[in-house]
C-alpha cells in the first residue's frame, strides 16, 4: 500500500548565520573603517608635498649702472604723451549726416571740409526769408510811387488853398495822405532790414550743416557715418552721435607726468629732462620742464608736471597717449677738486624701490641666481622716486626680485615670470 506524500516544511535553520561567519564580517568592516583615516592622511601628505614642490613665481629686474659723466638724475617719473590741442569736432545743430570726407589718419588743414549734414529744411527757410525781403522791397517801390503822387496832390491843394478856392480840410487830407505814405515806406524799409536779419540767421543755419576742421592736425577717431544722427547734446539715446571726429595737433605733443609731492621740490621750470618711450626704449630724446601745475591731487598725493619735447618735429614716432619714462636731471655744476677732502661714497648701481625690503636690522634685496634667491644686505643712497641708489651690496646687471610672495626666504627655488 502506497504511503501518502507529506507537505514540505520550511527549514528556518538554513537562514542562521554561524558564529564563524559573523566574526569574519565584523572584522572586514573594522578594517575598512580603520583604512579611511590612513587614506585621508596619505592624501594630505601628498597634497602638502605637491604644494612644497611648487616653486613661487617672481618678477625680476636688473640693477642699472650708475649715471655716466654728465648731469645726474635727481628724480624718475612716468607719464604719457598728451597733446595740448586735441578737439572732438561736433555739429552745432542736430541733423543727419549726409557726407563724411575723412578717415582715421587723414591729415587735415585748418578750415578743411570734414562732413555735411542734411540742409534741406534750413535751405527752405533761407528761401522763405529771401522771398520776404523781396516782397518788402517791392512794397517800398509801390509806396514811393504813391508818395510822389501824394506830394503832387499836396502841392496842388496848397496852391488852391492859398488862392482861397479849396478848404483847409482838403489841404489837411492831402498832407495826411503824404505823411502816411512816408510812414509806410519807413515801415517797409524796417521790414527789409528784418528780412535781412532772418536771411543771415537762415544762412548761418545752412552753414552749420557744414563741419570744418578748426585747426590743422591728424584725425585720430572717426565717430560718425553717413546716415547717422548727430547732436551737440546726448539726445536720442544711443542712436544719436555727439561727435564727428577727433583731431590732434601733433605739433602740440608734450609729456604729462605725476610727481609725488614728496619729491616735487626737485623739479623746477626749465629743468632739463631725458625722456624715453616705453615703445622705443633705445631712443631717448631731450626735453625740459614747461610748467609745474600749481595744485596737488589730494587723492594720489601727486603734482602734475608738463614737459616740452625739444625739436619735436625730429621724432615722428611720438604719438598721443604713449607711455613715457622721464628722468629729471640735476643742473651740472663745475667740479671743484679739494685736496685731501672726501666727496663721500658714490652709488654702484640703481635699483627699483620695489626690490628693497627692510627689517629691524637693515635693508636687503633678493638676488636670483641659478633659480634660487639669495638674500643680500644693501646700503642705500639717494632716492630718485621709482629708483634708489645702492652704495654697496649689488652690482650692475644683478637680477633682483621686484614682485613675489611675502614668504620668500633665502635659498628658496623660484620661477621667473
Amino acid at each position: 500500500m502506497a504511503t501518502p506524500l507529506s507537505s514540505p516544511k520550511h527549514d528556518l535553520g538554513s537562514l542562521r548565520i554561524h558564529d564563524g561567519q559573523r566574526a569574519r564580517t565584523g572584522m572586514g568592516k573594522r578594517l575598512v573603517y580603520a583604512a579611511i583615516p590612513v587614506v585621508i592622511f596619505a592624501g594630505i601628505v601628498a597634497a602638502a608635498f605637491a604644494f612644497r614642490s611648487q616653486k613661487p613665481v617672481v618678477e625680476v629686474a636688473a640693477a642699472a649702472k650708475p649715471d655716466s659723466a654728465g648731469p645726474q638724475t635727481l628724480l624718475n617719473a612716468s607719464g604719457y604723451i598728451t597733446p595740448r590741442r586735441r578737439a572732438t569736432i561736433a555739429a552745432k545743430i542736430t541733423g543727419r549726416v549726409t557726407g563724411v570726407f575723412f578717415d582715421e589718419g587723414t591729415r587735415v588743414a585748418e578750415g578743411q571740409l570734414l562732413a555735411t549734414l542734411d540742409d534741406s529744411d534750413v535751405k527752405r527757410a533761407l528761401e522763405t526769408s529771401r522771398a520776404d525781403r523781396e516782397s518788402a522791397q517791392a512794397a517800398i517801390a509801390d509806396l514811393e510811387v504813391q508818395l510822389r503822387n501824394a506830394s503832387i496832390e499836396l502841392k496842388r491843394a496848397q496852391q488852391l488853398h492859398d488862392a482861397g478856392v479849396q478848404t483847409q480840410e482838403a489841404l489837411d487830407n492831402a498832407s495826411t495822405t503824404a505823411d502816411s505814405l512816408r510812414a509806410k515806406i519807413a515801415l517797409a524799409k524796417q521790414q527789409v532790414l528784418g528780412s535781412d536779419s532772418r536771411i543771415r540767421e537762415a544762412q548761418q543755419a545752412v552753414d552749420n550743416c557744414t563741419i570744418r576742421a578748426p585747426f590743422a592736425g591728424i584725425v585720430v577717431s572717426k565717430d560718425a557715418q553717413v546716415g547717422e544722427m548727430v547732436s551737440p547734446i546726448s539726445a536720442g539715446g544711443g542712436f544719436t552721435r555727439t561727435g564727428i571726429a577727433t583731431i590732434v595737433d601733433m605739433h602740440s605733443n608734450e609729456i604729462e607726468v605725476d610727481v609725488n609731492e614728496s619729491y616735487i621740490a626737485r623739479v623746477e621750470n626749465g629743468q632739463k629732462v631725458t625722456a624715453t618711450l616705453d615703445a622705443y626704449p633705445d631712443k631717448p630724446f631731450p626735453a625740459k620742464v614747461r610748467t609745474v601745475i600749481p595744485t596737488a591731487d589730494r587723492q594720489k598725493a601727486t603734482v602734475k608736471v608738463r614737459i616740452t619735447i625739444i625739436d619735436l618735429d625730429k621724432y615722428n614716432f611720438i604719438l598721443p597717449d604713449m607711455g613715457v619714462k622721464v628722468a629729471f636731471l640735476e643742473e651740472q655744476k663745475p667740479v671743484e677738486k679739494v685736496k685731501g677732502k672726501d666727496q663721500g661714497p658714490q652709488p654702484v648701481a640703481y635699483i627699483p624701490k620695489s626690490a628693497v625690503h627692510s627689517d629691524s636690522a637693515a635693508s636687503f634685496v633678493f638676488l636670483v641666481r641659478e633659480g634660487k634667491v639669495e638674500r643680500r644686505a644693501v646700503s642705500l643712497g639717494l632716492d630718485r622716486g621709482t629708483e634708489i641708489a645702492v652704495l654697496a651690496g649689488v652690482t650692475p646687471g644683478d637680477s633682483l626680485v621686484v614682485k613675489g610672495p611675502e614668504s620668500l626666504h633665502d635659498g628658496d627655488k623660484v620661477e621667473i615670470r
